[in-house]
């Protein structure tokens, strides 16, 4: 899809992945409208490192809300929809603000779209959805298994989503991103955990389960993704990985070895999941977008973290981080 001069909106602009997406928009020429959740303080998260910031509008609001979902799509050719709670652990305390943020906020974007005639929703899904892989490589067939209050509030998402292109004809495609990292990521997340304990000069780094495997994608090649999965078929489910998958422990070997670090682990019980919700492996089969567009993620796993951890040796962005709380 030719984005150039398209009015395009990003929920949850603010955080991690969709202010990296801003930015490959902006460069793409769309006209962009960047939603950052509502806060007393008027702050818009990590948009306000970008310095393209002058170049979009940022509109605050909550997409818990239908009548600010309705206004915020007036006049939106393209809807790029990453608004949600994401941090498993939390949902383990708070699953009801889950279900309520990630299925209705979908539910009301949903209505939004349909109702101001958007050309395209691209709505986002997450690996998680398919729990401990029963099979590898997983593709999209794979059956779907909530091992935990985030993943089946995405599962709900996702149904919704569907739905809508079913029954009301929605041009809704599913982007599902496998695990994604680089420069901002929340410290929730494992490789900033590691980075940034390391680079703060602990020499015991606090871990949880160290046998689980991930497919890691650079945050750059999961906006190239998106991007490409704008312009596929309606109706579809598209994963972005990288087709390798790493254990955790082997992960903490390499980012060691990067950052020239003498630094162990300390096994951490409270960061461990209850065990049947842990997921156990994934590994992502990219074929189905390969073959729709042609993409494929080029920065290896090497490249991303070294990218990754020249962004936390900066003072300033290293500050902004907790290291010695665990981040649920």
């Amino acid at each position: 899809m030719n984005l150039e001069s398209k009015r395009v909106l990003v929920t949850g602009a603010d955080g991690f992945i969709g202010s990296h997406l801003v930015e490959h928009l902006i460069r793409s020429g769309a006209r962009v409208t960047a939603l950052a959740q509502y806060n007393s303080f008027n702050f818009w998260g990590w948009l306000e490192d970008l310095p393209s910031l002058g170049g979009i509008e940022v509109v605050s609001g909550d997409i818990r809300d239908s009548h600010f979902c309705l206004s915020l799509l007036k006049e939106i050719d393209v809807l790029f929809h990453l608004a949600a709670l994401i941090p498993v652990p939390y949902s383990y305390q708070a699953p009801d603000s889950f279900l309520d943020t990630n299925i209705r906020g979908t539910l009301n974007l949903c209505q939004a779209a349909l109702a101001r005639g958007v050309e395209k929703m691209i709505h986002t899904s997450t690996s998680e959805v398919y729990g401990t892989a029963k099979y590898l490589p997983v593709d999209e067939n794979h059956p779907l298994h909530a091992q935990s209050p985030y993943s089946a509030s995405k599962i709900g998402a996702d149904a919704v989503a569907i739905s809508f292109k079913c029954s009301f004809g929605l041009p809704i495609v599913i982007a599902r991103p496998f695990n994604t990292y680089g420069p901002r990521q929340s410290a929730r997340a494992v490789i900033p955990t590691i980075i940034s304990q390391i680079a703060s000069g602990l020499s015991r780094v606090r871990l949880g389960d160290l046998t689980t495997t991930r497919d890691f994608t650079y945050v750059d090649d999961t906006c190239r993704g998106f991007l490409a999965i704008a312009g596929l078929p309606d109706g579809e489910i598209f994963h972005i990985g990288s087709g390798e998958e790493i254990a955790i422990g082997d992960l903490f070997k390499l980012i060691v070895e990067i950052m020239k670090s003498d630094a162990e682990i300390e096994i951490e019980s409270a960061r461990k999941r209850p065990p049947e919700s842990e997921v156990l492996r994934l590994r992502c089969s990219a074929q189905k977008l390969r073959e729709a567009s042609g993409f494929h993620p080029d920065v290896p796993l090497r490249e991303g973290l070294r990218r990754t951890i020249d962004w936390f040796r900066d003072a300033n962005n290293l500050r902004r981080y907790k290291e010695h709380l665990y981040n649920v």
